[in-house]
């Protein structure tokens, strides 16, 4: 098993003679705007696949594959005749899906732009389902109430502990119903 530092060495070397005998020309038609993403060498160094895209159409994309396995043994030699290896490695051509990925990926991204904006326009419009404050408050009295029951119970209040007042007084056992202390 060869040194993986060595074996990404020959994969990328085998990337560039393959892309420049492909961009001097293979003298087949049926190639088309073929590019080299990717090389991947095994680690006894004696396979090679090589990942390309092609620009076009699905016809032209097929096109191209036929073409480049008609053009394997002659890229395989060009490929031999560039590398210092006891052996030549065997060309495998695999398609690459970067292309579809990509327009996959674009095509998520802006179902979830989409998606946001609708939530955006759903969260501004909005309305509470039920009351808008939905946490019980304590109840708020009248004061008109309070000092309906308190005018006679002056003399009572006189009683009580008033703050900064220093005296102390005694509470009734019996709290009169209405007064402040009952609450």
């Amino acid at each position: 098993m060869a040194d993986p530092a060595r074996a990404r060495k020959m994969a990328d070397r085998i990337k560039v003679i393959v892309a420049k005998r492909i961009e001097r020309g293979l003298r087949d038609p049926r190639l088309g705007f073929v590019t080299i993403t990717d090389v991947k060498v095994t680690g006894d160094l004696q396979h090679a696949s090589v990942f390309y895209t092609v620009y076009g159409s699905a016809e032209e994309r097929a096109d191209s594959a036929t073409a480049l396995k008609a053009a394997t043994g002659m890229l395989r030699s060009e490929v031999g005749k560039n590398i210092t290896a006891r052996l030549t490695p065997s060309l495998e051509f695999i398609a690459d899906a970067i292309p579809e990925n990509a327009a996959l990926i674009d095509d998520l991204l802006r179902e979830a732009r989409e998606r946001d904006t609708q939530v955006e326009e759903q969260a501004r419009t909005a309305k509470y389902a039920g009351d808008e404050d939905p946490y019980v408050k304590p109840r708020e009295h009248d004061d008109d109430d309070d000092d309906d029951e308190d005018e006679g119970d002056d003399e009572e209040d006189d009683d009580e502990v008033q703050p900064g007042g220093g005296q102390h007084a005694e509470v009734p056992a019996e709290v009169p119903a209405g007064s402040d202390l009952q609450k």
